[in-house]
């Protein structure tokens, strides 16, 4: 039976970028954010253990973010989870296919919008277990032709909920 409870939350101080093609840190108002480009798909990618407390369920990611200038069009935001269990060679990247959202920005500048998507226990988990290293990466999808708001998404934080 699922939990419910969050199991990890990551801020973009805890980003282990890619080598290219990566979002990069900026500050709005003292908060620490990641900047996804408008017309690039960009990177984040964090890394942890799946906790002890992982009850067997599937996991919502909730993206929270916020638009630099633009007050409507949409986000397209992308997570991949990748498990990092002893089969896995760390020198190539393993993630399991995204899952993608459509969200649309705030109407106001700088309120955060709160961004979720879903995974089920298994292949979409990339198999994870408890106990087990993963990295989760998330990606602005910005050369979709569905992803029309402008300027950067400010990914502002990251939870992972047992559902």
């Amino acid at each position: 039976m699922a939990s419910g409870d969050t199991l990890l939350t990551f801020t973009p101080l805890a980003n282990q970028p890619p080598a290219s093609t990566y979002a990069t840190f900026d500050t709005r108002n003292g908060h620490v954010v990641l900047d996804f480009d408008a017309s690039a798909d960009e990177v984040a990618v964090f890394g942890d253990v799946l906790p002890r407390h992982y009850a067997g369920g599937g996991v919502t990611v909730t993206l929270v973010w916020m638009a630099t200038t633009a007050t409507s069009g949409n986000v397209v935001w992308s997570v991949a989870i990748e498990r990092d269990d002893t089969a896995t060679d760390l020198d190539t990247d393993s993630f399991a296919t995204a899952n993608t959202a459509t969200a649309a920005a705030p109407a106001t500048s700088g309120a955060p919008a709160y961004t979720t998507i879903a995974f089920t226990n298994g292949a979409q988990m990339d198999s994870l277990a408890v106990g087990e290293a993963f990295r989760l990466k998330v990606q602005r999808t910005g050369s979709s032709g569905s992803d029309t708001a402008t300027g950067d998404a400010e990914l502002l934080a990251v939870e992972i909920k047992e559902t």
